[in-house]
């Protein structure tokens, strides 16, 4: 889980907990729940959460990231807890959050295809009645009826609606790659927020993200037609393009890191190393702190998404830098001592 398990926001950049912050937050939340702390310990954890309100948005978020994981504290074997929580944490809290939301549009019936491209509930909400999801940190590989073959990135989900004359998916969250399979009477398309997408003959790649979709194509071409505005554009084979409801981006060739993925990859190509970062706590259920003065590191390497530990240590090996474990759930990437 990253750092959107607690919204920062809408709170404005002087409010969001620096990175130093948040390390000390939870060097106490270690402390406090440590068999040897004292009265005196407490008294000063009390001082530093009342000295600022950035240390109490720290330490709220810490709470949050960490409560699923209390049952550490009194095992034998705390790593080994701590895996098998690391694997449930994030779909237990979501469940719990959005189990009775989901139940009452279930029951209402408004959960169909219409009410998911206009409605303003959050994704993760419609991903828990999709089609097809997966969780964090997984990655599924699924064939469709017609034999179209789409993989789910981490934490993604899709609904499926063929008829006799259409096929066509819903990008609810998340990201899918698609190799279609040809159908001539029927088209292929995949519907996103942002607008609709029309396969001609492909392999492409489609993200939703940050208010808007990414689409990159490796075989054939797509047409992309915004939602809002109905402007179109065609993308060729090799390049890539980002569409928001209003207009489309200049197409740019193809970034290899939205195919490869798909080979449980993390495809890294003279990037900050703030972007690896980035992608790396898609994949992983705790949080990856990054210090501010390594961030634009640049980062040259192929990295395992679906082993993040053996990514971060590979990074130390390649730059400068050094993992702290405050927490089982809790590592920071440091300037190397």
């Amino acid at each position: 889980m990253a750092l959107d398990a607690f919204s920062f926001q809408g709170r404005g950049a002087a409010q969001e907990p620096s990175h130093a912050t948040l390390e000390q937050a939870a060097e106490w939340y270690a402390l406090l729940c440590s068999r040897h702390i004292t009265d005196q310990d407490k008294a000063r954890w009390r001082e530093w959460l009342q000295a600022s309100p950035e240390h109490r948005t720290a330490w709220r978020y810490v709470e949050e990231i960490s409560k699923g994981f209390a049952p550490l504290q009194e095992t034998t074997d705390p790593k080994l807890t701590a895996d098998k929580l690391l694997r449930a944490n994030v779909q237990f809290r979501q469940r719990r959050r959005v189990l009775a939301s989901v139940a009452g549009l279930v029951g209402s019936g408004v959960l169909g295809w219409a009410v998911w491209r206009y409605t303003p509930l959050p994704g993760s909400v419609l991903a828990w009645s999709a089609d097809h999801r997966s969780g964090t940190g997984e990655l599924r590989d699924i064939v469709l009826e017609d034999g179209t073959h789409i993989w789910l990135n981490t934490a993604s989900a899709f609904n499926v609606r063929y008829t006799p004359s259409q096929r066509r998916i819903a990008l609810v969250a998340g990201e899918i790659f698609i190799a279609t399979a040809a159908d001539p009477e029927r088209p292929f398309l995949v519907d996103t927020s942002q607008g609709s997408l029309r396969a001609l003959g492909t392999r492409f790649n489609v993200r939703q993200k940050d208010g808007h979709t990414q689409m990159a194509v490796y075989e054939g071409a797509v047409e992309i037609r915004t939602a809002s505005t109905g402007a179109t554009a065609v993308i060729q084979a090799g390049q890539q393009a980002s569409f928001t409801r209003e207009m489309v981006t200049r197409a740019v060739p193809a970034d290899m890191a939205r195919e490869a993925w798909t080979r449980g990859v993390l495809v890294a190509r003279d990037v900050p190393l703030r972007e690896v970062v980035q992608e790396l706590r898609r994949y992983r259920r705790g949080h990856i702190g990054l210090a501010d003065e390594i961030a634009d590191l640049k980062v040259y390497g192929n990295f395992p998404a679906h082993d993040t530990d053996r990514a971060l240590d590979m990074l130390t090996t390649a730059l400068p830098v050094q993992i702290r474990r405050t927490l089982p759930w809790w590592v920071s990437i440091e300037p190397r001592s």
